[in-house]
């Protein structure tokens, strides 16, 4: 274990303060802005310069094909690889590098990563940039102290987990990118003590209510599609909610409300379309012949997709039964399976010991109630020996003033290299 080597790594690190502000920083000034997908290839570009320059390998891989890819916005990826002299295995760092919108409620400058009492403020800076600038300071840092390393190390910068991951993790594991690879850290923001093992899973779907259109005057010769769709929202308020309510898992969830099955509705849309701006008139008088929603279901490990999509056309079946005129569609939009690594998977352990030995303090064990890219690692790339881990509190993610701890990083740093020095020298 790391605790038969002197501790050269912690000097290392702490030496690379300055550097991995500046890296930080330079990450967040690069506004990669999702949608529609900004600035893709100047980050990976500017990641590809400074790795190139240390001797490590780098592709620049663009998912031509995927959602949201055009010559306008393509999606870029990059693989920094650095291999030791001896074999063994492959240690990956997956971090996206896009981020949502703005938003509004700002009180600094979203890309100007300012530095203030030990924080860097800027859009990213949590989710995930700080994550990314700690792995690659851990990796630099490990390199240096054990070139003669066995197996290799990968540091890869990946496009859209904000928008499912489908340009980025998903395409390359598809391509068979993880085929080689033994262990994998995504330096999500769960917070520097907590090991992310996997998340719920997820089912978007569009609901839509039909009706007939008809002149609002004599409303009674048309079928509002509105009023049917109020009758689905309150059967969803009497029965599913209360269901969901109840259902409980066993996952290690955060936060605690999110261990039970949720539902969100995203959108609702109905009868005429919004004015375009700028249009000061009046909308045409008629019924809504279509009405529809946008729903986000999250679900257990313990549950099966197909019962959570029967207790939707069950509810929708039940009020066709007894209301006059009733139709409806059901339109699946997204799915994800619920993923957890078990807690003696050799990432989870080697990384338990890592925080230990830095921290003084046993690792708590967490799931995301939101999903991330592990789920393409898991069910695409059929590697299972993956975990989240890195810098940051979640609850700063697409906020307004988002911010990444200094210390934090440096301590995530200190974990992520004690890993590589277990997996790539103790071990091998």
């Amino acid at each position: 274990m790391s605790d038969d080597f002197p501790d050269t790594l912690t000097p290392l690190i702490a030496e690379r303060r300055g550097d991995l502000i500046r890296l930080t920083q330079d990450l967040i000034r690069i506004p990669t802005l999702n949608p529609p997908g900004r600035n893709y290839l100047q980050i990976c570009e500017f990641l590809q310069a400074r790795m190139a320059a240390q001797g490590w390998e780098c592709e620049l891989l663009r998912a031509t094909g995927t959602p949201g890819d055009c010559a306008e916005y393509p999606r870029w990826n990059l693989i920094a690889r650095h291999r030791g002299p001896r074999p063994g295995p492959c240690v990956h760092f997956n971090s996206h590098h896009d981020v949502v919108e703005v938003g509004h409620g700002w009180t600094r400058d979203p890309f100007g990563a300012e530095l203030v009492d030990d924080r860097i403020y800027g859009r990213g800076a949590c989710d995930m940039k700080g994550g990314l600038a700690a792995s690659i300071i851990a990796a630099e840092a490990f390199v240096a102290a054990h070139p003669d390393h066995a197996g290799s190390i990968e540091i890869s910068a990946t496009a859209d987990e904000e928008s499912g991951g489908f340009g980025g993790v998903a395409w390359l594991a598809a391509r068979g990118d993880f085929a080689h690879v033994d262990h994998v850290i995504i330096p999500e923001p769960l917070h520097k003590d907590q090991i992310c093992l996997g998340h719920r899973g997820v089912w978007w779907a569009e609901i839509e209510t039909q009706g007939r259109i008809a002149h609002g005057s004599m409303p009674f010769l048309g079928d509002c599609a509105v009023r049917h769709m109020g009758a689905v929202l309150d059967e969803m308020e009497r029965s599913l909610w209360p269901l969901l309510a109840a259902k409980r898992t066993e996952m290690p969830v955060i936060p605690e409300g999110a261990r039970s099955s949720t539902l969100n509705i995203n959108a609702i849309h109905g009868g005429a379309s919004e004015p375009p701006e700028g249009f000061t008139g009046l909308p045409a008088p008629c019924v809504p012949d279509r009405c529809r929603i946008t729903i986000d279901r999250r679900f257990l490990i313990e549950e099966d997709i197909a019962t959570v999509k029967a207790e939707i056309a069950g509810l929708l079946d039940r009020i066709r039964a007894t209301r006059p005129g009733f139709s409806y569609e059901i339109r699946d939009l997204f799915e994800v399976q619920p993923v957890m690594t078990d807690r003696d998977a050799p990432v989870v352990t080697t990384t338990a010991a890592a925080i230990r030995r830095v921290l003084g303090r046993q690792a708590r064990y967490v799931v995301s109630p939101g999903t991330y890219d592990q789920k393409h690692i898991d069910r695409i790339g059929k590697l299972h020996n993956c975990i989240a881990y890195g810098p940051g509190i979640l609850s700063l993610a697409h906020q307004p003033d988002e911010w990444i701890g200094v210390q934090d990083m440096i301590d995530s740093a200190r974990v992520m290299a004690l890993v590589l020095q277990d997996l790539l020298v103790t071990a091998a």
